[in-house]
């Protein structure tokens, strides 16, 4: 079966969303090209015995690609320039040209180029694996393995990092906790890997709820988390001592308002999906809501807050 491959040119720090996009109008897999991630790995700590220097220029440009059925093409292609257009006009940063490209690949070169393109992710003790990859863990290293599909989030994004790293830093051992909008499913993933005794997640897209169930059997998880299509707290009436939700600014300031109803007492919230330009509005909100702001934290052009309800 014949592809189309297309190239959006884009910049380092809005290449997420560009693959949001892509993903949003039907892309059968996503790549994103940017030297930033080489940059990060040489600084991981992970140990490469050779590395091209040429590799490593970074200019702040990237390249998301995303595979689309040649059949019915145009209808997709314009649903594309209408989200390209409004990220022009909306985008609080610089996302470069947009100019988007088009080459016919064969349904097998795609699935190879795509996939060729993960590579596991560090985030502290908890280590992103796309499933494969064959990876040896190292003592008290939390493998969470990963096959995204077609719902958002592989754990490159720096708002799923310092999701990642709060659940850490907090400690989740023995404690219940609900992942709203869990995309394909990691951070209630890594929660249950570290040691959480009940883990909800919920989603209103089908493709990330049948993606985060899947990723939940591929861990040997599947008894543990509880996953379903939800909008947003619809289908929970528990109380969790650690709420976790990386969606959008607007979404969480819609939530800010009733995300106390799911909290025990001296229960955590850690929200994260703020750009920079939307920082001062929904921490506004969750603080109208009567929430302290325990931890602030700060990844590119991204914001994520740890509270606690006053």
């Amino acid at each position: 079966m014949k592809y189309y491959e297309l190239t959006v040119d884009t910049t380092s720090e809005a290449s997420e969303l560009v693959a949001e996009i892509l993903t949003e109008v039907g892309s059968n897999g996503i790549g994103i090209y940017d030297p930033k991630d080489l940059l990060d790995l040489a600084d991981s700590g992970v140990i490469w015995d050779y590395m091209d220097e040429h590799l490593i220029k970074d200019d702040g440009k990237a390249q998301v690609k995303g595979y689309f059925p040649v059949d019915g093409f145009e209808a997709v292609k314009m649903q594309l320039d209408e989200k390209i257009d409004f990220l022009k006009a909306n985008c609080p940063f610089d996302f470069g040209s947009l100019e988007i490209s088009k080459t016919v690949v064969d349904d097998n070169d795609w699935v190879e180029s795509w996939k060729e393109n993960y590579k596991p992710i560090h985030a502290g003790r908890v280590t992103i694996v796309p499933e494969w990859i064959d990876y040896i863990p190292e003592e008290g290293e939390y493998i969470v393995k990963i096959d995204p599909g077609m719902a958002f989030g592989t754990g490159e994004h720096e708002s799923t990092k310092m999701c990642l790293q709060f659940l850490q830093a907090l400690g989740v051992e023995d404690k219940s906790v609900i992942d709203i909008g869990t995309g394909s499913g990691i951070l209630a993933l890594a929660s249950a890997k570290l040691g959480a005794k009940l883990v909800e997640a919920y989603d209103i897209d089908d493709n990330a709820v049948k993606a985060a169930k899947s990723n939940a059997a591929l861990n040997g998880l599947a008894d543990k988390l509880k996953v379903d299509n939800a909008n947003l707290l619809d289908k929970t009436s528990g109380k969790f001592d650690i709420v976790l939700a990386n969606i959008t600014a607007d979404v969480l300031i819609t939530l800010s308002a009733t995300l106390g109803d799911y909290m025990k007492k001296n229960g955590v919230v850690i929200i994260s999906g703020i750009i920079l330009k939307r920082e001062d509005d929904v921490k506004q909100a969750f603080v109208n809501q009567g929430y302290e702001i325990l931890e602030r934290m700060n990844m590119g052009e991204w914001v994520a807050f740890k509270l606690i309800k006053e």
